[in-house]
């Protein structure tokens, strides 16, 4: 089986990207599917709770990507936190350094990712690239190995704006670089349901999908302290009571859809 590779990504910080992904990978591993997530945000929040002891001069992602080092995927993956978890970490201002290497590098330097995972595609079932809060060179990468993208948004005024910008990075991505790219989900993370903003922007949001005819992930993953403080425990949902495998129980609903098994 190839894997399908999943790009997590919006320009905008702080709704909940990596926290997703970490969630996305604990339901992953826990049905036994081989998973590989890939830290692509020079923050290296995900790497920080996916793995343990990850210091600033560990290999990662940024010696795959730069010109100046020749190591693979397998050469810098690591065993996560829970077994059939591999993680390419980020750690330390090389993957930073990096990003700005792409930004006057030649031909080729968007599909640097999507040669490396090519490597590796029969190893795993799923990867997950958790993509920088940013539309830049290592975004663009991303996007260009992934056969889907997942558009993490929130049911915010500024997040909707953002949306029609994020789509229409993705189809710039399509035309050029990936052809092959799908929209795999858009996921409204944190939703305040009991909010007049939130129920409006809410509705805004399924307008414009419907009227691009992009698959909305339902129903939307409510604001929770839990989630933000299972990932940040490294603790997954399912470990945490009734309210935690309530939760995800819907996480496992998108993975469903995400990875085209409805």
């Amino acid at each position: 089986m190839v894997a399908q590779i999943l790009a997590l990504c919006n320009q905008k910080g702080g709704v909940g990207k990596s926290t997703t992904t970490f969630h996305l990978a604990r339901s992953a591993v826990t049905r036994g599917l081989r998973v590989l997530v890939v830290d692509a945000d020079p923050q290296g929040n995900i790497t920080s709770v996916l793995t343990e002891d990850v210091g600033d001069d560990a290999a990662g992602l940024a010696d795959v990507l730069s010109a100046r080092a020749s190591d693979s995927i397998n050469d810098v993956a690591i065993d996560g936190i829970w077994d059939g978890l591999a993680v390419v970490p980020t750690a330390g201002e090389t993957l930073g350094v990096v990003r700005d290497e792409l930004v006057v590098a030649g031909a080729g330097r968007e599909a640097r990712l999507r040669n490396a995972l090519h490597e590796v595609r029969d190893d795993y079932d799923l990867v997950l690239i958790d993509c920088a809060p940013s539309l830049d060179t290592l975004t663009i990468n991303g996007l260009t190995a992934a056969t889907g993208v997942v558009v993490v948004t929130q049911s915010k005024l500024w997040s909707a704006n953002g949306l029609a910008k994020l789509l229409d990075t993705i189809a710039a991505v399509q035309a050029h670089y990936n052809p092959q790219l799908r929209i795999a989900g858009i996921l409204v993370n944190q939703h305040e349901a009991r909010t007049i903003g939130g129920a409006h922007w809410a509705e805004q949001i399924q307008e414009a999908t419907t009227v691009r005819d992009l698959p909305l992930l339902q129903p939307p993953m409510p604001k929770r302290a839990l989630i933000a403080d299972s990932a940040e425990a490294a603790q997954g949902l399912d470990e945490l009571g009734v309210d935690g495998l309530e939760l995800a129980a819907l996480y496992d609903s998108y993975l469903d859809v995400l990875m085209d098994r409805k």
